[in-house]
Formats: structure tokens, C-alpha cells, sequence
């Protein structure tokens, strides 16, 4: 048994750089995986890639955790699809006229796209705001399996704060379904406002992403935008990928939540109120998982000190 879980060992490698050069080309054909099945099994792979070699112990520990994402993701799934299913109406104006009121009674989104979206020519900034917009497929996610490839503390500690995010949004979904500011402009609630977060996909030709983004609209649901996790998870990645560095670089590093707020608002994909939610609760999450943890830590000395 210990020859064959070496030898498994030293194939392990192997099976990783397999795996990640399939997952390339599934990205190329196919584009990114946003449905959450999709995700699960990917991720399913990278932990059974990783798992070669390993106990028994270690094995079932990974697969423990691995049913605890489907576990999140499919509780997350089910609860932000029944937001609009409550009997409670689809609200079309509160937000519009929230956004109008922290930005001094201008409306942000049809001005931005007054000044700067012109139909017929694609700008370089709709390539990068579409590049950035993509972002949130990717990064949020990647801590799922890399932390828990590498270090499973770190990785409880970031799938603490990933739960609870999604969970302070979905409890938001559910009492407060809203209108997108692209569906509130085709009811008439704002002036004409066009949906063009994959314009910048286009000019590059990638039909890959426009893919992507197609299955992404199929899976979400359109009236919970209200907190945006498009915008908190751009903020939880920024705060976890840089809570160890100098504060310069934090400061520096609130660029991306701050360029993915500022797309999503451009793209008529959010009102900048979501965005702000959004943050928030992130800061909210955070600070619940800080709390818990220093509880966790203070009853595990004083265990230990019994």
C-alpha cells in the first residue's frame, strides 16, 4: 500500500500539469466555466489531481471539503433563484433613485454612456472593462482551489469569508429583488441604456468569451443585483490577496474593486448603490469571520492551557 501511494506521489505532477493543460484548452473551445456544475466538477478534478499519492486520511478529507463547496454553491444557486419567487414585487425605481441621490441628482449610467459608448466603434476602454468584467469568473474562484491544494487553513479562513458573502447577499436577494438598470431602461424607468458588457469581446473576436457571457446570463438571476458580488468579490479577492503587504499596496490594489464598480455601472450592469452594497458587505463578512476566529482561537488556548 505504501509503494503504490508513493508511486502515485510521484505521478502526481504530472497529473496536475495534465489537468491544467486540458483546462487551457476547455477554456479556448469552450470558454469559461461559469455555470456552477461546471465549476464543481473543475474543481473536483483539481482536487483528485492533487489527491494521488496521499492517505486514506488525506483523501477523505478532500472529499469532505470538496461537498462542502457543492454544499455552498448549490444552497447560493437555489436561494438566488427563488429571489423574485416570494411575492414580493420587483422593485424598478428605489435603486435608480438612490444612484440619483448620492451622485447630487445626475444619473450616472445613461450619462456615461452618453459620453463615452458610441454604437458603431468600439473604444479600448470597452475592451478593458469587458476584460475586467470577466475577471469575476475567475478570480474568486481560484482561491477555492489553489489555498486548499496548499495550506487548508488559509483556505477555511478564505472560504469563511466567501460563504458569508454570498449568504448576506442572498438574505438581500430575497427581501429586496431589483430591476438592473438595463431592465429598468427597457420598462422606461430610465432613459435608453444598452447591456454591452461583451462589446470588448467582439473587437477581439474571442467567440469563446462571448460564450461565456451568454452562459453566464442563462444561470444568473437578473433581479438580484442588489448587493453586486460582482463588485464585492473584486473587493474580498483585493483585501485577501493583499492582507499581509505594505498599506501602499493595499491602498494601490482598491484600483480593481474601484475599475469593476466603474465598468459595471458603464455597462448598465449595476447601479453604483450595488456596488457600494456590495463592498459592504464584504467589510461585513469580514469582520463577522474576524470575530469568530478570535473567539475560535481564545476557546482553543484556553483548552489547551486546562
Amino acid at each position: 500500500m505504501k509503494a503504490a501511494e508513493n508511486y502515485l506521489g510521484t505521478l502526481r505532477p504530472y497529473f496536475l500539469l495534465t489537468y491544467v493543460a486540458v483546462f487551457f484548452w476547455s477554456l479556448v473551445v469552450h470558454g469559461i466555466p461559469v455555470d456552477r456544475l461546471a465549476v464543481l466538477l473543475w474543481m473536483f478534478g483539481a482536487f483528485g489531481c492533487a489527491s494521488l499519492g496521499r492517505t486514506r486520511e488525506h483523501v477523505i478529507q478532500m472529499l469532505r471539503d470538496w461537498a462542502l463547496l457543492v454544499v455552498i454553491y448549490m444552497i447560493y444557486d437555489y436561494s438566488r433563484g427563488t429571489a423574485d419567487q416570494w411575492g414580493i414585487g420587483v422593485n424598478y425605481t428605489a435603486l435608480r433613485d438612490l444612484d440619483s441621490f448620492i451622485t447630487l441628482g445626475r444619473e450616472p449610467i445613461s450619462g456615461m454612456q452618453r459620453r463615452f459608448y458610441t454604437p458603431n466603434d468600439v473604444k479600448w476602454y470597452d475592451v478593458v472593462g469587458s476584460i475586467i468584467y470577466m475577471t469575476h469568473f475567475v478570480f474568486p474562484v481560484l482561491p477555492l482551489v489553489l489555498l486548499r491544494l496548499r495550506n487548508r487553513a488559509s483556505w477555511l479562513h478564505y472560504v469563511r469569508r466567501f460563504t458569508l458573502t454570498l449568504s448576506i447577499a442572498v438574505f438581500v436577494f430575497i427581501i429586496f429583488p431589483a430591476a438592473p438598470p438595463w431592465m429598468a431602461s427597457h420598462r422606461g424607468y430610465l432613459p435608453p441604456i444598452a447591456r454591452i458588457t461583451g462589446r470588448g469581446w467582439w473587437e477581439l473576436h474571442l467567440k469563446t468569451v462571448s460564450k461565456t457571457l451568454d452562459r453566464g446570463a442563462g444561470v444568473l438571476n437578473a433581479v438580484a443585483p442588489m448587493p453586486s458580488l460582482h463588485a464585492g468579490m473584486a473587493l474580498l479577492v483585493t483585501l485577501w490577496f493583499t492582507r499581509n503587504s505594505r498599506p501602499w499596496i493595499r491602498i494601490a490594489a482598491l484600483a480593481y474593486p474601484i475599475a469593476m464598480l466603474t465598468a459595471l455601472v458603464y455597462f448598465g450592469e449595476h447601479y453604483v448603490i450595488d456596488g457600494l452594497a456590495g463592498w459592504a458587505t464584504v467589510l461585513l463578512a469580514w469582520f463577522i469571520a474576524n470575530k469568530w476566529e478570535e473567539r475560535a482561537a481564545l476557546r482553543s488556548l484556553s483548552s489547551q492551557i486546562e
